[in-house]
């Protein structure tokens, strides 16, 4: 029997943690995994696309899981997204996350060559294999990886059994309707833009897992405790304050995850450091935009939570 319980709530994406120099960050990335269990969230997505992983090494991954499970194990949900553009590489890091105990394991499917589908299953399965004790899950973001998860991929998909749900980022929530539709209440469909995660756990998804819960997770722990609550007169109203915030972030020269680890250094003194090239850094225009959205997440805390 398959435990899906523990994949029902909020989920941060993990950020990348960086030192001085540049390279992964055991320490900063130890005391990010306390900063989310302090919050009470359900677990976490560690070194997918809030975790820059498409600009890190297979080395530079395996530290950051290895040091997030030193102190979430058996304390959160962990789902480690282990896709590399290539099969060895993925196999490789699916074998090290099992290793160490994760929940599940996660893919987008390959970039840049226009695989068919029975590739990608392929891809897919061949990770799922060298993790055989480990749930697997499929992640859907059509719009960066360039590919979309069919009905009839996902059909395909889940004659293997490790197969439990699918991370659907792509825009339409009726995706997620569809997803769910055809799959049932034996699989999970988490919720992937964060925009929409009240539509998204309307029509269907039971959870969510996202890139900007890490900076200000009261705000999503308190919508989804609306949702549940059918309480949705107050979930719209927060979801527009939560979307206000995450405009205002988007909205500088530096990338928006530049922007939230210096709002996570103003508001909650946790330092990670910045991004990886080419990713675009902060510049000194940025600031005051930075300090009006750190001031946006402690206001609307303190109005709604």
């Amino acid at each position: 029997m398959r435990d899906l319980e523990k994949y029902k709530g909020v989920i941060p994406a993990f950020y990348a943690c960086y030192g001085d120099d540049g390279g992964i960050s055991p320490e900063r990335v130890r005391a990010l995994t306390e900063y989310h269990m302090k919050k009470g969230v359900k677990g976490l997505y560690v070194n997918g696309s809030s975790g820059e992983c498409i600009y890190q090494s297979v080395e530079d991954r395996k530290i950051v899981l290895e040091n997030v499970m030193a102190v979430a194990k058996g304390k959160l949900t962990i789902i480690a997204h282990v896709a590399c553009n290539n099969t060895k590489d993925s196999v490789e890091l699916a074998k090290h996350a099992e290793s160490l105990g994760v929940d599940a394991i996660a893919a987008i499917p390959p970039i840049y060559f226009r695989l068919p589908e029975y590739a990608i299953a392929d891809y897919w399965n061949a990770m799922s294999a060298a993790a055989p004790n480990t749930d697997f899950v499929i992640y859907n973001i059509p719009q960066l990886a360039g590919v979309a998860l069919t009905m009839g991929l996902f059909e395909k998909m889940r004659e293997n059994p490790r197969v439990i749900g699918v991370k659907n980022s792509s825009m339409p929530v009726q995706d997620i309707q569809m997803f769910k539709a055809a799959a049932g209440d034996d699989y999970v469909i988490f919720n992937g833009p964060d925009e929409q995660f009240m539509s998204g756990r309307v029509i269907g998804a039971e959870a969510g897992i996202g890139g900007t819960y890490g900076v200000m997770p009261e705000l999503f722990l308190k919508l989804d405790e609306h949702v549940r609550a059918n309480e949705m007169e107050k979930a719209r109203e927060l979801q527009y304050a939560i979307n206000e915030i995450i405009y205002k972030m988007c909205s500088c020269h530096g990338n928006m995850y530049a922007v939230i680890k210096e709002i996570l250094r103003i508001n909650e003194k946790l330092d990670i450091g910045s991004v990886r090239a080419p990713l675009a850094e902060l510049i000194e225009a940025d600031m005051p935009i930075v300090k009006e959205a750190a001031q946006m997440v402690r206001d609307a805390i303190e109005k709604y939570v």
